[in-house]
């Protein structure tokens, strides 16, 4: 990791009498804790997973950013405690590959398994935000971190906007402090945009990349990332990719994995990654600007269903409709009609459950169907529930959207989208760097009320206002589009024989004893028919999983 406001913290140790050997961030980070002992991580601005042996104390401090930008594995027995930043480190030490069931069910409702379990019973992440004393052989775990959520009611708006420019440009300042070539990716939305405009600010010709989709140009943002970098005057790469580029970097991307992880946007991300890193050696991204702003339909259906009235009636009472219709994430009619369906889904449940199935790609009962009787066995329902409940325990009734909000950046931002950036980022020896979520960023973004975040259908209204200026109009005036991975035509062509071998293998499912074959077989008839609605990203899920099942466990 990176310790950002080193320099300062180094001055005021100086004048307490501390003398330094180097310029390096580790030192002052060690000074730090020997002057505050784990006091020292309020003082710490960056991202960064650490572990310092004090001899004195004869005792181990770990610590976690508070974001979980950066990853922090252990394992702890009667004999030893084991930690790294990645799973292969270790199960290089012998660990039982056991595997962890209540952690199995989360990653087929997710697509990820998320702190602070694993994928194995004897591994655990440690917390966003928590530190760890390991001494006398007992070990403590504690939070030092917790995002203020207090709405500051009568802020203004105008003012609102000036502050986040303000406090956003301070963040990207830090982050450009490096003695390598640093660098922005620009995908053509909003929050990258926003980036690069503030670092094109400090640094001349900025170079700035993005991704483009020669085979699906409805996905294909690269005329918006070309006009902002022509507005911005930035040096601009466009890397544009065929399907069959994304296909043939799927092994790398599914072998550098070490537990199950399917979001499959992690390929472009690879790419990226690896075409950047060509050029320079960090780069700024716009990541989690989403998750504290409000910029998926999740959100604005998450406000609906507050704010919504009659309408949420009607759409809910039209479920059987919703059902009987073909759906589809791969045509816009087809599409909403998905959306109409989960949301109607949605409506008849609590607010915690409602939120879980809208951040999930399959219910519970869904993902229970594809388990065999054996698996089903040996799930502890109780610890499943608890472990829900770490991101579920403060929603109710009476929650606004900024508490669905933090509850994003608890569970989809660290173990999904971080995750996947800093997992294809590293497997290129690429930094990532992100500004939206300097904890001073993040701490303003939770006391602004929700209305400054979403008006309407409009999403991240603030962030849309406040960079107006310093932005072409024409970014303005599109749609917000994810990109997906063209999975079906993929399992209904080019993977249909390796399918065939590694999931729909009757005998090989059954002799691993993991998944029900009935089940399983039926998504093949799915994801070939008119209707194939989500089954992509369920085959996706079964088929990531069995490919680390073969590097990991077979």
């Amino acid at each position: 990791g990176e310790i950002y406001n080193f320099r300062e913290l180094k001055k005021q140790l100086t004048q307490k009498g501390h003398q330094f050997k180097s310029e390096s961030d580790t030192e002052v980070l060690l000074k730090l804790y020997i002057e505050e002992s784990t006091q020292c991580l309020q003082k710490l601005n960056g991202f960064f997973a650490f572990a310092i042996y004090d001899k004195e104390d004869q005792s181990l401090f770990l610590a976690r950013d508070r974001m979980g930008i950066k990853p922090l594995l252990f394992s702890m027995d009667e004999d030893r405690f084991i930690f790294g930043s990645e799973m292969k480190a270790m199960m290089s030490y012998g660990l039982k590959n056991n595997l962890n069931y209540e952690a199995l069910l989360t990653y087929l409702e997710l697509n990820y398994i998320p702190h602070p379990q694993t994928i194995f019973r004897d591994v655990q992440k440690c917390p966003p935000g928590h530190y760890m004393i390991i001494k006398g052989g007992e070990l403590t775990i504690n939070s030092y971190y917790e995002i203020s959520s207090n709405t500051k009611e009568g802020a203004d708006y105008v003012q609102s906007c000036k502050q986040l420019v303000d406090i956003l440009d301070t963040s990207v300042q830090r982050r450009l402090v490096a003695d390598v070539p640093v660098g922005a990716f620009l995908s053509g939305g909003i929050d990258s945009s926003c980036i690069a405009a503030l670092a094109s600010r400090h640094v001349d010709q900025l170079h700035t990349f993005s991704i483009g989709f020669q085979d699906e140009p409805y996905f294909d943002e690269t005329k918006y990332a070309n006009e902002v970098a022509s507005f911005l005057g930035t040096k601009h790469r466009v890397f544009s990719l065929t399907n069959y580029d994304l296909l043939k970097h799927l092994d790398d991307v599914v072998n550098y994995i070490d537990e199950p992880f399917a979001d499959s946007s992690a390929i472009p991300v690879y790419i990226l990654s690896q075409e950047t890193r060509k050029d320079v050696t960090v780069a700024l991204s716009g990541d989690g600007a989403d998750e504290i702003f409000s910029g998926y339909n999740k959100h604005y259906a998450l406000n609906r269903s507050i704010n919504g009235g009659l309408r949420n009636g009607l759409i809910s009472a039209l479920l059987p409709l919703w059902k009987s219709l073909p759906n589809s994430r791969s045509g816009k009619i087809g599409n909403l009609i998905r959306q109409l369906e989960r949301f109607a889904e949605g409506m008849k449940l609590s607010p915690q459950e409602r939120y879980w199935l809208w951040a999930s790609f399959n219910s519970k009962s869904e993902a229970l169907k594809f388990l065999s009787s054996d698996s089903l066995s040996k799930i502890d329902h109780q610890q499943y529930g608890n472990q829900k409940d770490l991101f579920l325990k403060n929603l109710d009734s009476t929650s606004d959207l900024n508490d669905y909000l933090l509850a994003d950046t608890k569970l989809v931002l660290p173990n999904d989208m971080l995750a996947k950036v800093d997992l294809m980022s590293m497997a290129n020896s690429l930094e990532i760097r992100v500004p939206f979520l300097d904890h001073e960023v993040v701490d303003f973004a939770f006391q602004l009320p929700v209305d400054f975040k979403i008006n309407g259908k409009l999403r991240k209204r603030i962030v849309r206002d406040a960079f107006k200026e310093m932005l072409p109009s024409s970014l303005y005036r599109r749609p917000k589009k994810g990109f997906e991975v063209p999975l079906v035509k993929w399992f209904r062509k080019e993977l249909k024989g390796e399918l065939d071998n590694q999931l729909f293998n009757q005998s090989l499912i059954e002799s691993q004893g993991i998944f029900d074959w009935a089940s399983v077989s039926g998504l093949r008839n799915q994801i070939h028919s008119s209707s194939p609605g989500d089954s992509h990203a369920k085959i996706w899920a079964l088929y990531v999983f069995q490919r680390w099942w073969k590097n990991n466990m077979s």
